[in-house]
């Protein structure tokens, strides 16, 4: 600390230590005080618990800020090099995190022509950061460092500047460079004909709210809204979004039914998987403009990984592996017992088709919501790789990500690549050749018997993104974790405000040691919020229980109650750890005959179901 004044204050708190040297030898760790953060955990805020916890950067230096504001403004010379596509009626829809109103950025935008053939032209504009942060400038430095925004509940830990964010951002009115992926898709059977990518100039006419776009699709916009020019639009999208699903889900790649905690990105999230709401059932338009802007951006996202396979340049591909047999056995086990009879079509693999045909048969049972949290256990982390792979949620041979370059560093390193390539590319095997082909379609694809980019910088590249591989990976769970640690601080505060209170819920797990019952509880906002804890067996007094794993359940031996995975049982909050985040929970009947009014009962409810953090 600078002075002794603040270092006393320290003193009996929870302070941030920063370590400036280990222990050597006889001398002593030295350390010093960064933060004060509270007289305990409970007093401290839980954004800067979690920010000392994970060492997550909150503000930029001097230089970085100098560096985003003075990006340019003047975009004269690059519109002449680019292709101008600013007569086309273009919309797009901010993405709404939850969070300030201030970080809500447009990073995607669409449009969407008939061609002469009758078929879609779809167009899939994402906000071109690559032109505004070069290789080894401040800007990169330190977006590479900080990997991806994390969200923090309202306070989002930016990875560049809001200046960045705000001349990047595809705002309406204004011209905005892009990278533009024109999908030929077929208007009778969503699949997709051929495609290009071209650096692009655009110009938004439209920003919409993900409220607004379902308020159109569900014919409840209030006529004082003047959208008239978009309403068609985005019931085209809407049609074209769910052919393009039908196509997605027909190659094998399914869809959860889980509560949707809020994810800011258009992609397929964070299992790697599309995950819905229970309640979307089989509605033949999507529910929510998320979800239809969502089947587009991965189908552009798609694009990309292709062509950068087919052209043979280095890139970061998204991949998936599937899951491990034994563990996909073990689940079709356990949903044996919950009544559900499941196989695979061959022993020894796990095809996505699988699943698929499980999710199914679960929509069926009255057991849908555990036999799901089953399958998800199973599932394999999507990671980045600098070689292709395949995906096993989209059940895709070649996929990156490519939608979000503002927010998170692979997918800057992405269109970094495509820059590389519009500017580097080989379209002919030799000067002299007179044949070319066009590097930025589809139709390049087989034609190409040399090396596209030329041999030191195909090099570098390869060499610079291997290298990076590790390090994303880690970012990522690094910031995963942090967004995971917060909300559990937040449920843990919301349940020491409600111990003693008796909630109904389900057995989500069950050990030797106790279950896991999961209650939904309605947080001072209104939203409904999914929290797990703890029966200990020690409190099951009752009798003397035994673990069955291949039951998963808990049998008692005299009385032969039992407690099993998907059973609903009343229990009451007993005690809560707020900084381990550890809730426990003991069964209403171990109340030593305590009068509970039934009233204080919380089921477990559809809504609650669909409702995350």
């Amino acid at each position: 600390m600078p002075d002794e004044k603040n270092l006393a204050e320290a003193v009996d708190h929870l302070v941030h230590v920063e370590i400036r040297r280990y222990p050597l030898g006889q001398s002593p760790p030295i350390g010093g005080v960064v933060q004060i953060l509270g007289s305990d955990a409970e007093a401290a805020s839980a954004v800067d618990l979690v920010s000392c916890k994970h060492d997550l950067p909150r503000n930029f230096s001097a230089t970085v800020l100098e560096a985003a504001a003075s990006l340019p403004n003047q975009l004269t010379k690059q519109i002449k090099q680019r292709l101008d596509l600013r007569s086309l009626l273009t919309l797009t829809c901010k993405t709404e995190d939850g969070v300030a109103d201030s970080h809500l950025i447009a990073e995607n935008a669409f449009t969407l022509e008939k061609t002469a053939a009758g078929q879609w032209q779809l167009g899939v504009h994402i906000a071109d950061v690559a032109y505004y942060v070069p290789p080894d400038s401040p800007l990169d430095r330190e977006s590479r460092k900080r990997g991806s925004c994390v969200y923090l509940g309202e306070t989002v830990l930016r990875m560049l500047p809001e200046d960045v964010e705000q001349r990047c951002s595809l705002l309406p009115g204004s011209d905005r460079l892009a990278i533009s992926v024109l999908l030929t898709i077929d208007a009778a059977t969503g699949q997709l004909v051929e495609f290009e990518i071209q650096p692009s100039v655009i110009q938004v006419d439209y920003e919409l709210s993900e409220q607004q776009v379902e308020k159109i699709l569900t014919g409840q916009l209030e006529d004082s809204q003047d959208l008239s020019a978009v309403v068609g639009k985005l019931e085209q999208l809407s049609a074209l979004s769910q052919a393009v699903r039908d196509q997605r889900q027909q190659r094998g790649s399914f869809e959860l039914k889980l509560p949707q905690r809020q994810y800011p990105y258009y992609d397929e999230g964070l299992l790697g998987a599309i995950v819905v709401a229970p309640s979307m059932g089989e509605a033949k338009l999507l529910p929510s403009g998320s979800a239809l802007l969502t089947e587009l951006v991965i189908l552009a996202n798609q694009a990309v990984a292709t062509h950068l396979q087919a052209l043979g340049v280095p890139a970061i591909y998204r991949v998936q592996s599937a899951p491990e047999v034994e563990d996909v056995q073990e689940m079709i086990k356990l949903a044996s017992n919950l009544g559900v009879e499941l196989r695979l079509d061959e022993e020894e693999i796990v095809r996505p088709a699988d699943f698929k045909r499980f999710t199914e048969q679960f929509a069926l049972s009255p057991s849908e919501q555990v036999l799901t949290y089953l399958l998800q256990e199973t599932m394999k982390n999507a990671v980045y790789s600098a070689t292709q792979g395949f995906h096993f949620g989209l059940a895709n041979t070649s996929y990156t990500r490519i939608n979000s370059p503002l927010r998170r560093y692979p997918d800057l390193l992405v269109q970094r690549v495509l820059q590389i390539l519009f500017e580097q590319g080989r379209d002919r095997r030799t000067t002299r050749a007179k044949e070319r082909v066009n590097l930025r379609h589809s139709s390049s694809h087989g034609e190409i018997s040399w090396n596209v980019l030329p041999p030191e910088i195909h090099q570098e590249l390869e060499l610079e993104l291997g290298k990076l591989i590790v390090r994303l990976n880690e970012q990522e769970k690094e910031a995963r974790d942090a967004e995971d640690d917060l909300i559990g601080l937040q449920k843990a505060q919301l349940m020491k405000q409600r111990t003693g209170e008796v909630f109904q819920g389900l057995i989500t797990g069950v050990q030797s040691y106790g279950f896991f019952v999961e209650i939904a509880v309605q947080a001072a906002n209104g939203r409904l919020l999914r929290v797990e804890g703890l029966v200990h067996v020690s409190s099951l007094k009752d009798d003397w229980y035994e673990y069955r794993a291949r039951q998963q359940a808990l049998f008692g031996r005299k009385n032969r109650a039992s407690y099993r995975l998907g059973d609903r049982v009343a229990i009451q909050v007993k005690s809560v750890d707020y900084y381990r985040q550890q809730i426990d929970m003991v069964t209403v009947n171990e109340l030593d005959g305590e009068d509970i009014e039934s009233e204080n009962l919380i089921e477990s409810s559809s809504e609650a179901y669909a409702d995350d953090e």
